[in-house]
């Protein structure tokens, strides 16, 4: 038997890489049309998701592909608690 777990893999909708799902963070939509990070990658919502690394923060804030993603506005604040964690997690 294969004893080794499946990994789950996932899309940054930033850069297009496929990555363990561990590797990136989760934004997701509300059914409100609320926007938030979801550090659990369990909230109930539409879903995207981007790598642990700034730089594909900035290109998803400079392309808009989040917004274009979950089809909704996505305030400042968003970005830069993304950038936050990133940091954070550098430590």
């Amino acid at each position: 038997m294969n004893n080794r777990k499946k990994v789950p893999m996932r899309k940054c909708v930033a850069t297009g890489e496929m990555r363990p799902k561990k590797e990136l963070v989760r934004i997701v939509r509300s059914k409100e049309g609320e926007v938030s990070v979801d550090l659990t990658g369990k909230k109930s919502g539409r879903g995207a998701y981007l790598s642990k690394e700034e730089e594909a923060v900035m290109l998803a804030k400079k392309k808009n592909v989040l917004a274009n993603h979950l089809e909704v506005k996505i305030e400042e604040s968003i970005y830069d608690e993304l950038l936050e964690l990133i940091e954070k997690e550098k430590r």
